[in-house]
């Protein structure tokens, strides 16, 4: 394997400990490995919590005491900086803003693209640091010609290359990822972390979205929407039912919807179509779901832009699998055919395009066409 950036010399490190196990550990490799470390735990609520509910949410009070005494344990200095302003309006009030227009974000790519390697990297730049570090599965591998390439993590079971797609090259020269090129299972880590005298040995892995704690997500964005009835119709356009706001709903759901009356052939009904425009739900069998083409906007490529039509694998969701694609660029849009259709695509999801474990890059799906007909 070529040499990760860093091991070529000892570096100023700023890691990002969020009072989790796995920052807690990535941040301690960073120091046994000679770089001059400083802990940092970033606020990014406004009111945080004293206390976390179990695995769900982070940013509470708890989890920057945590980090602290992570910090004092690996020896290193530690501080907390305020980004409670920055996130809001780049990530919870883009969340909003997305699904008030009935597509379905993901705000930890967007907490990585505009929080993490973008507000956070360019302070710690400022402040003549050379990389920053988290607790993320993914790795950063020096080619000999000089250029670095995001790739999965070794472990393909932990990979979260997904969420770091939208990196760009400048981003990718600052970023460390301590945890991605080694085989180990998640309870070796939290051996390690014991091994280690790490208190947060045994804390619970935060789930879901860290800023909904209690994970209601349609609770969370009733708050912010209101409730707005309208109709739940078949593909023919028929009223089935009501719902009390689109928003509340994704492609692809199942439960939840609210429906009296059965189909006709007695089959579940899927969430196939979120119309923003009319507080439309449109329901339909399983088959309607499948995809065999997509368009998708602002790309963002982890080095040189692609060149041409060509063959990848893609992956559609931070747990999916992969699946064949063929894509091209064209006029800034990235047109994308699937080799087999796929199920249950969205608009506003992330598609990232992946050579063998490279990243290639990572685009917004803007719209799909499905197998059947139409487009969604």
């Amino acid at each position: 394997m070529t040499e990760t950036p860093q091991r070529t010399r000892p570096l100023r490190v700023l890691a990002a400990m969020s009072g989790g196990v796995d920052s807690a550990v990535a941040a301690a490799r960073a120091a046994e490995a000679g770089h001059d470390v400083t802990g940092v735990h970033l606020a990014l609520s406004a009111n945080p919590q004293s206390f976390r509910t179990g695995a769900r949410g982070c940013c509470t009070i708890e989890d920057s005491r945590d980090a602290r005494r992570a910090a004092d344990v690996i020896g290193v200095p530690f501080y907390v900086w305020d980004l409670a302003d920055r996130f809001r309006e780049d990530v919870v009030e883009d969340f909003v803003a997305e699904y008030e227009a009935g597509r379905t974000p993901n705000p930890c790519l967007r907490c990585n693209e505009k929080i993490k390697f973008a507000a956070l990297l360019d302070k710690a730049l400022a402040l003549g640091f050379d990389a920053v570090c988290t607790g993320h599965y993914a790795q950063v591998i020096l080619r000999e010609d000089g250029v670095r390439e995001l790739h999965r993590a070794s472990d393909m079971a932990k990979d979260q290359s997904y969420v770091l797609g939208v990196l760009d090259d400048r981003q990718l020269a600052h970023a460390m990822f301590p945890l991605g090129d080694t085989v180990t299972t998640k309870d070796e880590i939290r051996a390690e972390a014991e091994r280690r005298g790490l208190a947060v040995a045994k804390k619970p892995d935060s789930h879901d979205i860290c800023f909904i704690a209690d994970g209601d997500t349609q609770g969370f964005l009733a708050d912010r929407l209101g409730k707005a009835e309208g109709d739940i119709v078949d593909e023919a356009g028929n009223r089935l039912g009501t719902h009390e706001g689109a928003y509340g709903y994704t492609i692809g759901q199942r439960k939840g919807l609210r429906i009296g009356t059965p189909a006709p052939d007695g089959k579940p009904r899927y969430v196939l179509d979120i119309s923003p425009v009319n507080n439309t739900v449109t329901v339909g069998p399983a088959e309607a779901l499948d995809v065999d083409a997509l368009r998708a906007i602002k790309p963002r490529w982890c080095g040189a832009a692609p060149t041409g039509p060509g063959t990848y694998t893609a992956q559609l969701r931070a747990h999916g699998g992969e699946t064949e694609v063929r894509a091209e660029l064209v006029d800034g849009t990235l047109e994308v055919t699937f080799t087999e259709p796929v199920r249950g695509v969205a608009p506003g999801q992330a598609i990232v395009l992946y050579d063998g474990t490279r990243v290639v890059g990572s685009a917004t799906i803007a719209s799909t066409t499905r197998a059947t007909a139409g487009a969604a």
